[in-house]
């Protein structure tokens, strides 16, 4: 039976109609701040917890429990459902419907009365919230957070839904609390068919179809994707804008190799709006989660660790392209951002920052005109103009957020203004508003360390380094690195969250493949090969633990929810069996391990059918398919300046290519047999085919040229 089969069938179900009817999609009003008091009228068990977001439940009247196998138990004996929430500390209408619904009292007593109330981090349990949110995309089509699932003492859901009001959630829990008690037979049948349903959509098909790799099926995917492309705003069409970096990274590197200039064009007109839009803080530095609009202005004000760390490594490397300062601007200010508000003392970085503050969104980060006008006097009119404070650059309720009016090149024609001039008073104006904004209420850290986002965050910085010979970027990525692997690697296991007093023992597939990836990027940048050794170890606990039947991965190393869950579609972070495919094929290269590079190829060739048909959703698939379509290239520089030569190399943007150094004799194959006392030599090498070794960059760059 196929998915579409269960679609099908879910959406007959007639009980399950009428409870469809009272799904509400978030739009509410904002909530308002409650006074923090030293005592509380309720405590529930989220008390015990080290999570933000739980903590921001535990003196709710509803009596949360954190996820584990003891609440499965707990509804198995009282003859309960579990009501599973689920959400994160920077959601804003997660924190909408606690204020309306489960901080009320009525409420409280229904779900207290009838559930076993569980509430789940969905960054701390992220294999919880992936199984959930199958589930509910199944039965409605679409999903979100918060995500409020209703199942059985067995784990199988029964209902799902998003934002529901007051009124729509007593609705719901009488209706499903009903049918339990008056049907339970039906409603075992429904929710055993959900979960039949999300188990088949994690169905991979394995494939050996290695032919269908190549050029053509590449440029007829991007065609495919051309369409969706908004080639006036930037990014893909849509009411909602995400930055999406994996994608463009893709991109980046398939416009060098295809020659495709007006892909090109599309990339700058996607990361230049990004940049002068409101989904950027140019007082603050760092990017917010999306832009609420299609054309970039307006955001959703949380600030994710994920979305900053990746945008250092897009913006860096698409300065080396198109050599826009801009773009090294941003990097700077996102670099300066991370370290100044998410960074914990020991080494690591902060999961987010809130959208809200006082209870209002946003209420942080924008501005009353008539404010802007009292902090800058006769700056004024041209901050103004400079940044979209006009009549229709308004937001809301007389709040503007800050977005430039177009080029600087064409600003500064149009006042006449030098850019020395106007650089002097840019920093004034940043120096005056980052003073009077830092009186304000700041938004709520969620300050708990996620180890995938540190680790995508050390990629990140690797990149900045390699592009701008900035130190502090390498010293910074080690240093998180270090705290890491001291922290986070617990008796030779990752653990996914880490904060100081947690319990928290899971670690995920995504944990390990980022982490991977990161220490091949500080090996390949440092030369060090104990970032290499480590890579290596890791992969091999992968091997052991993670590995499916179909050749790829799955997401967790137990069988403890309804469904296995092998995740492979990209979005705005790149799917964890992605980043493994392509830690294989850099290892397969490394090592001259032809088994890792198959390994790579049949996981990609089995996603072949996704990729080809939603381009959009396998960005980091399809730069994989760059390397095995295109001719991939090592090149190993060898001697006493290699460290000097490999950021040379690193300087340049070159697709297809692996590169890396050491400054002694080694064993490893790229460099076996190739010290020479005399100098530093470059390699330059095809399929295990070398060119006569060469002894500067520039020639090493006109071999990979005319190889």
């Amino acid at each position: 039976m196929t998915v579409s089969f269960f679609v099908s069938r879910l959406y007959h179900v007639s009980l399950l109609l009428a409870m469809l009817l009272l799904l509400c999609r978030c739009k509410g009003d904002k909530k308002s701040t409650k006074a923090n008091t030293v005592e509380h009228a309720y405590t529930n068990a989220l008390a015990n917890e080290t999570s933000p977001y739980l903590l921001q439940h535990a003196h709710n009247p509803v009596n949360w429990k954190p996820w584990g196998p003891e609440v499965l138990e707990e509804a198995k004996e009282d003859g309960k459902l579990l009501l599973v929430s689920i959400g994160y500390s920077s959601c804003h209408w997660c924190h909408v419907m606690e204020e309306e619904t489960f901080e009320d009292e009525e409420v409280a007593k229904m779900m207290n009365a009838n559930f076993v109330n569980v509430k789940v981090d969905r960054e701390e349990r992220p294999d919880v919230d992936q199984v959930y949110m199958t589930a509910v995309q199944l039965m409605t089509g679409n999903g979100g957070w918060p995500l409020n699932v209703i199942v059985l003492p067995n784990g199988k859901p029964l209902y799902g839904g998003t934002y529901h009001t007051k009124k729509q959630w007593i609705e719901v829990l009488s209706k499903i609390s009903a049918l339990y008690k008056n049907d339970p037979s039906e409603a075992e049948k429904y929710a055993s068919m959900v979960a039949a349903g999300v188990a088949e959509t994690n169905l991979i098909v394995p494939s050996e179809d290695f032919e269908t790799l190549n050029t053509e099926n590449l440029k007829t995917a991007v065609a495919q994707w051309r369409a969706e492309w908004d080639l006036q705003n930037g990014g893909d069409k849509g009411s909602q804008k995400f930055m999406v970096p994996t994608n463009l990274d893709f991109l980046m590197d398939y416009a060098t190799l295809s020659e495709d200039k007006t892909v090109d064009t599309h990339i700058t007109n996607t990361l230049d709006a990004i940049a002068n839009g409101g989904v950027y803080d140019h007082l603050g530095g760092g990017l917010y989660r999306y832009s609420v609009d299609s054309e970039w202005k307006i955001p959703h004000f949380e600030k994710m660790l994920y979305d900053n760390a990746q945008a250092i490594a897009l913006y860096s490397k698409a300065y080396v392209r198109f050599q826009n300062p801009a773009y090294k601007a941003l990097v700077a200010e996102t670099f300066d951002f991370l370290v100044r508000e998410m960074r914990d003392d020991k080494g690591g970085f902060y999961a987010a920052m809130d959208a809200d503050s006082e209870g209002e969104e946003g209420k942080f980060y924008v501005w009353k005109r008539e404010r802007l006008q009292t902090l800058l006097g006769a700056d004024f009119e041209l901050f103004a103009d400079y940044y979209s404070i006009t009549e229709n650059g308004e937001w809301e309720h007389g709040n503007y957020v800050l977005r430039k009016n177009g080029t600087d090149s064409a600003f500064l024609k149009k006042h006449g203004i030098a850019v020395s001039d106007f650089s002097q008073k840019k920093s004034r104006w940043k120096s005056i508003l980052m003073a009077a904004r830092n009186e304000r209420t700041f938004p709520r850290i969620d300050d708990k360390i996620i180890t995938s986002w540190n680790a995508m965050l050390i990629s990140g910085l690797v990149k900045a380094h390699m592009v701008f010979g900035n130190a502090a970027y390498l010293e910074k990525a080690e240093a998180v690195f270090k705290f890491l692997e001291t922290t986070c690697y617990q008796e030779g296991n990752l653990v996914h969250t880490y904060k100081e007093g947690s319990t928290r023992k899971e670690g995920f597939l995504e944990d390990y493949a980022f982490l991977i990836r990161a220490s091949l990027d500080l090996y390949g940048v440092s030369l060090n090969e104990r970032y290499l050794n480590f890579a290596e170890t890791l992969t091999e606990k992968v091997a052991d633990r993670y590995v499916d039947a179909s050749g790829m991965f799955r997401y967790t190393d137990n069988d403890a929810l309804i469904a296995k869950i092998i995740k492979t579609d990209d979005g705005v972070i790149p799917s964890a069996n992605s980043v493994m495919a392509h830690n294989l094929f850099r290892l397969g290269h490394l090592r001259y391990l032809p088994k890792k590079q198959d390994q790579a190829k049949k996981m990609l060739a089995s996603l072949m059918p996704s990729l080809m048909e939603r381009p959009a959703s396998y960005g980091h698939w399809a730069k994989l398919l760059l390397h095995e379509a295109y001719p991939f290239f090592e090149v190993a520089v060898v001697g006493p300046d290699a460290k000097k030569m490999t950021m040379e190399m690193h300087a340049y943007q070159v697709p297809n290519t692996i590169v890396v150094g050491t400054v002694k004799d080694s064993d490893l194959p790229l460099f076996k047999s190739r010290f020479f006392d005399d100098g530093t030599y470059v390699f330059v090498c095809k399929n295990s085919a070398c060119k006569l070794p060469v002894k500067t960059t520039s020639a090493a760059l006109e071999q990979l040229k005319n190889f």
